[in-house]
């Protein structure tokens, strides 16, 4: 019985300490977008990605706010999958075939966007 209670303690041990490694944090990054079907198409593009907790896009700031497992996902990859939506992120312009594609109230004007891009 006493073996029993050691190895189930060993086991506990183990398991919690595997969970504490997880490294997560909420990043923020502006995402080019106008509507509600954009915050959706935004945000279902981020959860996508393994190792998001959470998106939530601002339409008034242009601002999506992501909570990631850093060991898992780097922000980048995040910005990368918008981006294959339609969506221009600070780093990363969508392609202009799919932004194209974006229904008319969704085109952002393009022309605004800062040149690093």
């Amino acid at each position: 019985m006493m073996k029993l209670k050691l190895g189930m303690s060993f086991m506990l041990l183990v398991m919690f300490s595997l969970v504490g490694t997880a490294q997560v944090k909420t990043e923020s990054f502006k995402v080019y977008g106008n509507c509600g079907m954009c915050e959706s198409r935004i945000e279902k593009a981020a959860n996508a990605v393994e190792g998001v907790s959470a998106a939530d896009w601002n339409k008034e700031t242009k601002m999506l706010a992501i909570t990631v497992d850093t060991t898992k996902v780097e922000v980048h990859t995040v910005m990368m999958a918008v981006a294959k939506v339609g969506h221009d992120t600070e780093e990363y312009k969508a392609e202009d075939a799919v932004y194209a594609k974006l229904h008319a109230c969704c085109k952002y004007d393009r022309e605004s966007i800062p040149e690093n891009q």
